[in-house]
């Protein structure tokens, strides 16, 4: 019900993020807000504020697709091996969002953080990404020049 178009110009994790979009078909459910933040002069950060009011169960599924493009003609890009496969939500959670999610963002954001696996239930609340910095833990060191974009959904949700 929610979708994010990330789009972001990356070099050995030198990136300026292009453009973001969210948004969300249910937002009695979910609703997301994002933004991209200047810095300093060459530095960027992204600002998210997701409220959420989604019941998740063992059938809540989510899935992460990245594509690249060596040009940022739409028509251009093509999927990368990097993406998360869908699987069930909870699953999720003790793998990419624990190992690389919560690295990158975590120390910028109210997401819940925990050790060992997640449990349930996952908080109904307001969360906050606060100018919000990638350093790529987790990620491939180094990654071709280009254009990136990823899209992520949550079973109907797209983030």
């Amino acid at each position: 019900m929610t979708s994010s178009l990330s789009t972001f110009v990356l070099t050995k994790w030198d990136y300026e993020p292009v453009s973001i979009e969210t948004y969300s078909t249910d937002e009695s459910q979910l609703k997301i807000e994002s933004k991209i933040d200047r810095l300093k002069r060459g530095e960027f950060g992204i600002s998210c504020t997701l409220e959420w009011i989604y019941d998740i169960d063992e059938t809540t599924m989510v899935e992460g697709t990245a594509y690249r493009s060596s040009s940022g003609a739409e028509n251009d890009y093509k999927i990368l091996p990097w993406s998360v496969p869908k699987l069930p939500l909870y699953e999720y959670l003790d793998t990419y969002y624990k190992d690389l999610l919560i690295p990158n963002i975590g120390h910028c954001s109210n997401l819940p953080q925990f050790k060992g696996k997640f449990q349930p239930p996952w908080p109904k609340q307001i969360y906050h990404l606060d100018k919000c910095v990638f350093d790529g833990e987790g990620l491939p060191e180094v990654v071709p020049p280009g254009f990136y974009k990823i899209i992520f959904s949550l079973n109907g949700f797209y983030i």
